[in-house]
């Protein structure tokens, strides 16, 4: 089976949906907002105005 791209890191709401979501190959963090059919997707940015960053792969075992 193909390895998903992207996983949720983070979801609360039914109606109005707000997910917390990791692309798997960069770890960088995107807020996905949903409200109806509205919808939107933002890279998720610390303090510093830099993208939030985790850890992928082998680097996540360490």
């Amino acid at each position: 089976m193909k390895e998903k791209r992207f996983e949720v890191l983070y979801s609360q709401g039914a109606v109005d949906v707000v997910k917390i979501i990791r692309d798997t190959h960069t770890g960088v963090q995107y807020l996905c907002m949903q409200a109806g059919y509205a919808g939107g997707l933002t890279p998720l940015l610390d303090r510093d105005g830099k993208p939030v960053v985790s850890a992928v792969g082998a680097d996540e075992m360490r």
